[in-house]
């Protein structure tokens, strides 16, 4: 094969106690049942291996994609660092309920512990209500003996930095640092390939048999950060036909597009793999004269081998993530 072609790949539900219903009615996914509240994009998690949905490696994983064609698909310098390991995890979250207060540990203390990546990680709104809100980290700078009082009392709120949130806000959650996605936020989430999370609150919340989830308190101990945050929400101001950077960190960088006409989107500099996610409307897509359409909530891989992508689309908001 000459080149390696874009791949889409069969999103997998995700069952959740706060999950919702936005998955299938506004994203379009074919989930079925209740209570779906995660839609994994691309992953190479244990158990949840993303599989080709189309085109002529149908049915193909990506983990066997990666060990068939290395570097041509993720890119020279990603395939020195992190070998067959694929480094990310996308996902869409709906948040019908709040979800629990928790927090990821650091590379180090993943490895040490689970033998995992940490988990840095990102979210982008893509549908809210007036009232929805996130918390991430405190109030203020606060003591351990403080916040493990108000834990134990069970008014873990008190303490806790909220913020009201609307459609194209984006945030950055460093690990270690506390945080929550309210009630009725649809969300896409960019973040390492773990699936390491330490719950420390859940409101008293019980499941479908009256039991209430496992906390990981101790384990937390070891990962919190008792500082306040002051630089998780990232500032930005989008720009027609041009690529702005939202996050630039050593484990991912994303980038926001508003397609509004027909643009040459230039990978030949990065070494990487790309990602596209369309944010809303439609957008054309074509590495050869085969035009391919993707559609709100889909979700778009680009080998690294591939050097230039056309677009196009009206006003369509494209998440680009890379390397």
């Amino acid at each position: 094969m000459k080149k390696l072609p874009p791949l889409k790949f069969i999103p997998q539900p995700k069952e959740r106690i706060w999950g919702g219903d936005n998955l299938k009615n506004k994203l379009k996914k074919p989930f079925l049942g209740n209570n779906i509240g995660e839609s994994w994009e691309i992953s190479t998690i244990k158990n949840s291996v993303s599989i080709v949905s189309e085109g002529v490696f149908k049915g193909e994983k990506l983990d066997k994609l990666i060990i068939d064609y290395e570097y041509r698909l993720i890119g020279k310098s990603i395939f020195k660092k992190f070998g067959y390991e694929f480094p990310l995890l996308i996902k869409f979250i709906d948040a019908k309920q709040d979800l629990s207060v928790q927090l990821h540990p650091d590379d180090s203390i993943a490895k040490k512990h689970h033998n995992s990546n940490g988990k840095l990680e990102m979210w982008y709104i893509i549908k809210s209500t007036p009232d929805s809100k996130i918390s991430v980290g405190f109030r203020e700078n606060i003591s351990r003996e403080k916040y493990l009082a108000y834990l134990k009392r069970n008014n873990l709120e008190k303490i806790l930095n909220f913020k009201k949130v609307k459609p194209c806000d984006a945030f950055l959650i460093n690990p270690g640092v506390v945080h929550s996605i309210g009630k009725n936020i649809l969300l896409a989430e960019i973040q390492q390939a773990s699936d390491i999370t330490y719950r420390i609150y859940d409101y008293g919340r019980k499941d479908q048999k009256g039991n209430e989830r496992k906390l990981n308190i101790s384990l937390a101990n070891r990962a919190i950060k008792l500082e306040k945050d002051e630089n998780y929400f990232v500032k930005y101001k989008s720009k027609k036909n041009k690529s702005v950077t939202l996050t630039n960190t050593e484990k991912f960088i994303t980038k926001l597009i508003v397609v509004d006409g027909e643009i040459n989107l230039n990978l030949k500099k990065i070494d990487s793999f790309s990602i596209l996610i369309c944010l809303d409307g439609d957008v054309l897509y074509h590495e050869t004269k085969i035009k391919n359409k993707l559609h709100f909530g889909e979700t778009l891989f680009l080998p690294a081998e591939i050097e230039l992508i056309k677009l196009k689309g009206k006003k369509t908001k494209i998440l680009h993530i890379h390397m």
